[in-house]
């Protein structure tokens, strides 16, 4: 059993954006079986649980992770999520860890890998909706693989951003808090982070050769962009059949300005990259709800690094 501060001494994003690199070659393959995400509503509360077996790794795994927002008032974090890996030989339980982290590192991962493969190479400006925690992983993430130098960060709360450019301009970024959102749009690559259900970001804020990475609308009824930004950006996403379904594509196709037909996979790249950037000026754009398949490659990754280090709990779940 590994505990949140076991997972947070294994974790790195490098180690994020390697597994999320792997769990995309494996989902490009098909070498797994992803069940539909299933979602609970609960009366003050909400639950989803992702699943997924690698027939690569000969593991699957099953996490949960919810929001309760009125943890806060319990002492209790209001986002939890626990992962739980199964030996697929056998079904029986191998390893159970925190999955808060695994959710934020891998989701931050899978942004980073879209910058990797479609923002332009010499990217210097990011701007970034939203403050919270996940605004943070994608930073990160992009950091990594780009030589970053500068952000603009917008939310609601000034408290937010000042405390998000306090902590990330340990990164070596500059960090600039705009008064509006247009002007966090004026970037190379374009962020969106946020729970809300109204458009944040028009069309004609965004400017040629941006790079989106829509992170927000991870369920039915959210949505931070314009719809119309669809009509001038080359779409691409985890998983299409999830992104119609929760995703901030989902609202495109509603409207009316995306063709499902004109939507590709994040995978197809990391697996052949012929189908990334075609020029400079290009607008594109990734949409990511997650996938299991994600959580089932970082989990493995720390399982084998917690094994190997000795670190965690050994607990017999069969006695």
């Amino acid at each position: 059993m590994l505990g949140k501060s076991d997972v947070e001494h294994l974790l790195t994003m490098k180690d994020a954006l390697e597994s999320v690199e792997e769990a995309y070659k494996i989902y490009g393959k098909r070498a797994l079986v992803q069940p539909p995400i299933v979602s609970i509503d609960a009366e003050i509360g909400e639950l989803d649980i992702k699943s997924c077996y690698s027939k690569e790794t000969d593991l699957i795994s099953i996490k949960s992770a919810s929001g309760f927002w009125r943890n806060k008032d319990l002492g209790l974090p209001s986002l939890l999520a626990t992962v739980t890996l199964l030996d697929s030989k056998t079904g029986s339980p191998l390893c159970m860890m925190d999955g808060s982290l695994i959710t934020g590192y891998r989701t931050g991962a899978a942004g980073g890998l879209s910058c990797k493969y479609l923002a332009r190479k010499d990217s210097k400006l990011v701007g970034i909706i939203g403050a919270g925690n996940q605004a943070r992983m994608q930073l990160m993430a992009i950091k990594e693989v780009l030589d970053i130098e500068q952000v603009k960060i917008w939310a609601l709360s000034l408290d937010s951003m000042i405390l998000f450019k306090k902590e990330m301009e340990i990164l070596g970024v500059e960090v600039t808090i705009c008064e509006t959102a247009k002007e966090a749009c004026d970037v190379d690559i374009l962020v969106t982070t946020t729970p809300s259900k109204e458009p944040i970001v028009k069309s004609d804020w965004v400017k040629p050769g941006t790079h989106i990475v829509a992170v927000g609308a991870d369920a039915e009824g959210k949505q931070e962009l314009d719809p119309d930004l669809y009509l001038k950006a080359r779409a691409f996403c985890d998983s299409i059949s999830q992104v119609t379904a929760l995703g901030e594509t989902r609202n495109a196709i509603e409207a009316g300005t995306l063709n499902v037909s004109d939507l590709k996979e994040l995978s197809d790249l990391v697996l052949e990259d012929k189908y990334g950037r075609t020029t400079r000026e290009e607008i594109t754009l990734f949409d990511t709800t997650g996938m299991g398949i994600q959580d089932t490659c970082l989990a493995t990754l720390l399982y084998n690094k917690a094994k190997s280090l000795k670190l965690g709990k050994d607990f017999d779940f069969l006695s």
